[in-house]
């Protein structure tokens, strides 16, 4: 036998064995949670008569039709886009800005480490999940029909949708800070205002800001949806172009939205990265 052979031998001898970082009981355990999601799939799809297989021939043809009807996008539609394309920015701006200044007290609200008043605290929360309840499509239905068709009711839209969603991410933000500093305010006889103005906000800026940029971007896109129900911007002109059939003017438009989205994306993604 080689001397090579031997070595390596004595090194499989010597190698430990390497066991599964998994227990059975946990392996079991994934198994029947992909079980119960594969039947919870295959009973919505025969409830609802929705298989993967309506991706067929058929499909991909209409697709083929859809596509040759909106290409090549009409480009020189762009000139009457800009005007609505700047009224979604200044909607999402304006819903966005408002909503940032009246979550900061509703979060400090529905934190249970800041607010000791447990009814304030459950009323406050309560609030916000109605308003996370709500869709934003819902709210400007709603909104349009108390003050008409035009952009005011797609700024109260947007106002609500985003209230909602950042008085949620910023309250555990702030459930989740160094109470050390509150304490060290309280004890020093500082009162709530003095608390929250210099323990618990220079804790929370960052993240603020941060879900600030990301719920603007959000708003960018909703604002586009909200135009189909009346509420101003660019997607009342999208609505205008598919109801008249000039696919190619829509065409024109999604390619606008899509660069204006994806601009706004990765300039608010560096934004986020140098403040975290």
């Amino acid at each position: 036998m080689s001397q090579s052979h031997l070595s390596t031998q004595r090194t499989n001898l010597h190698k430990p064995e390497i066991k599964s970082v998994v227990s059975p009981k946990k392996k079991l355990r994934n198994i029947l949670i992909v079980l119960i999601i594969l039947s919870l799939y295959t009973f919505s799809s025969i409830q609802t008569s929705s298989f993967l297989t309506q991706f067929n021939a058929e499909f991909f043809q209409n697709v083929g039709r859809m596509i040759g009807k909106m290409w090549p996008p009409r480009i020189g539609f762009a000139s009457a886009v800009w005007p609505k394309l700047a009224e979604t920015i200044h909607m999402a701006v304006i819903g966005t800005t408002i909503a940032c200044i009246f979550c900061l007290p509703l979060s400090v609200l529905a934190a249970n480490n800041i607010n000791q008043n447990k009814y304030l605290y459950s009323t406050t929360k309560f609030l916000l999940n109605v308003l996370r309840t709500i869709p934003e499509l819902l709210l400007a239905v709603i909104f349009v029909s108390l003050v008409g068709i035009g952009v005011f009711p797609g700024i109260l839209a947007l106002t609500f949708f985003s209230l909602g969603i950042l008085a949620k991410l910023l309250s555990e933000t702030i459930e989740s800070i160094d109470m050390s500093q509150v304490e060290a305010m309280r004890a020093s006889g500082g009162n709530t205002i003095q608390v929250i103005r210099f323990a618990v906000l220079p804790q929370i800026l960052p993240q603020f800001t941060s879900f600030s940029l990301y719920v603007f971007e959000i708003n960018i896109r909703a604002s586009v949806v909200l135009g189909f129900v009346g509420a101003g911007g660019i997607g009342l002109l999208l609505n205008q172009q598919i109801a008249f059939f000039n696919y190619k003017n829509a065409m024109a438009l999604t390619l606008i939205i899509y660069v204006v989205v994806v601009s706004i994306d990765y300039i608010s993604n560096k934004i986020r990265e140098a403040l975290l």
